[in-house]
């Protein structure tokens, strides 16, 4: 190696520690604008869904009609602030005067966030992780309507950190049993029977097509417990 190879190789190392370091500083900017904002907030219910949902469906009207009757409850409702399922969710707790809270993600294809979300309670985050970790440290629940990988990926998470203990035990509400089914039943038979989870890992979650059961089985955990974030650093 030459010496200007060495010394080429010696400044890329400084400038991409430097870069690391900087996105340290970023990150740790978003976590303290998430606590700040959302300590604030008091009780919520997390609604995941697809984004492509259109205002015509079926599951977007189900999901304004969860929205309104969990905040006449008492809780805020936290959504990823974007279009579909989570424009629903935000428009049901703006409808019901209630706490209406979204946690936005900036990518090329999203249009931003949706017009039902409090502007006090809006925060846009560059960082996947650091944004699902406020929806789970500050949601009491979470309702999940049909969706796509990102809504997957959400609902697996929160279920691994229930069935690991990292958090306490919360609803987890499967919304919509067409969906859902195919999936069910594939952990109840190929899952199961192969023990990569076990029997009682199926108790971690409820499914229905009923708003009403919905907010019930909230209220009802919630009538024995006081709700608190779910885990502190």
């Amino acid at each position: 190696m030459t010496n200007e190879q060495r010394e080429f190789q010696k400044n890329n190392q400084h400038s991409g520690f430097d870069r690391d370091i900087w996105s340290v500083f970023k990150v740790m900017g978003e976590f303290v604008e998430g606590y700040d904002k959302l300590f604030q907030i008091g009780p919520c219910i997390s609604i995941f869904g697809s984004a492509r949902t259109k205002s015509d469906n079926k599951y977007y009207k189900l999901a304004v009609e969860t929205a309104e009757k969990i905040t006449k409850k008492g809780f805020g409702v936290i959504t990823g602030g974007g279009p579909g399922i989570m424009e629903a969710g935000n428009k049901g707790a703006e409808q019901a005067n209630g706490k209406s809270v979204g946690l936005g993600i900036s990518l090329p294809f999203e249009q931003g966030i949706n017009q039902h979300v409090d502007p006090d309670f809006s925060i846009n985050f560059n960082y996947f992780f650091v944004r699902k970790v406020m929806f789970v440290k500050y949601a009491q629940g979470f309702v999940v309507f049909p969706g796509g990988f990102g809504t997957l990926d959400e609902l697996f998470e929160s279920l691994t950190l229930i069935q690991t203990r990292k958090i306490d035990q919360i609803p987890i509400i499967l919304f919509g049993s067409e969906y859902w089914g195919g999936l069910i039943d594939w952990m109840n038979n190929t899952m199961k029977e192969w023990q990569t989870i076990s029997d009682k890992d199926s108790d971690l979650f409820h499914v229905t097509d009923s708003t009403d059961e919905a907010v019930k089985i909230i209220c009802d955990f919630y009538s024995k417990k006081e709700p608190m974030p779910n885990f502190h650093f």
